[in-house]
């Protein structure tokens, strides 16, 4: 049993006709895209090196956009349900040769189309879930690369406690957090980060107190020892009376 006419494909088509090159170079081409998702057509055909691959491409365009307007579907879901190339008229010409005789030249075009439908249920699950899988992974590097400050550490840095919400008084979480990853940060409260900076200024204070002690007893004790230098240098009244 044969399959279904051309021109009785269900899908969104384009078609170009006229194509100045030969069927057989374009079905070459095609062979590489029949059945693939449109993105990783379109990439084919973007690093393919034959000549009709820059006109399949624009047909390929032609045929998503179609889908897109007329039919109403999401161009992300679609494939390349059929493609081929039919032979269209052929130009004759004549070129000299040797002894006063000629050969044939024959100038080839075809008509290329290329049919768009939407991706079965069952692969189009596959699709969405390796997108997602993929821009979960593409999240994880974006903040991998670019780490959430602790709310410690930025509290120290401007010496401010970090925001806390009205209703439970807890610090609020980065934006790490509401991306579905949990970073290796330890979330402390407000009230902790007072009570820190509140010890900690009690330390500074009792330190400044115990150096001016510190320095006022050895101011002290300076001048005590200048005054007993002096009083072994003073003489005595016998000898101020010999020198005189």
């Amino acid at each position: 049993m044969t399959g279904p006419k051309t021109n009785e494909r269900e899908g969104t088509r384009a078609l170009l006709r006229g194509a100045p090159m030969s069927a057989f170079k374009v079905r070459e081409v095609l062979d590489l895209i029949r059945g693939q998702e449109v993105g990783r057509a379109a990439e084919i055909l973007r690093f393919c090196e034959r000549g009709p691959a820059e006109a399949i491409g624009k047909v390929l365009k032609s045929a998503v956009a179609n889908a897109a307007h007329n039919d109403e579907l999401d161009p992300e879901e679609l494939f390349v349900s059929a493609c081929y190339a039919d032979e269209s008229k052929t130009q004759r010409r004549m070129r000299p040769r040797a002894r006063g005789r000629a050969t044939r030249i024959r100038k080839r075009s075809s008509h290329i189309t290329v049919i768009v439908s939407r991706l079965p249920e069952d692969r189009l699950g596959r699709l969405r879930a390796a997108r997602a899988a993929e821009q979960a992974n593409r999240r994880a590097r974006r903040a991998g690369g670019r780490p959430a400050a602790a709310p410690v550490d930025r509290a120290r840095r401007t010496g401010r406690a970090p925001a806390a919400t009205e209703a439970t008084g807890t610090v609020a979480e980065p934006e790490i957090l509401t991306a579905g990853l949990t970073p290796d940060v330890e979330v402390v409260g407000a009230d902790d980060v007072v009570e820190t900076a509140v010890e900690t200024d009690a330390v500074e204070t009792d330190a400044v107190e115990t150096d001016a002690v510190e320095e006022a007893a050895g101011t002290a004790g300076t001048a005590d020892e200048v005054g007993e230098s002096t009083e072994d240098h003073e003489p005595a009244d016998g000898e101020q009376g010999s020198e005189k």
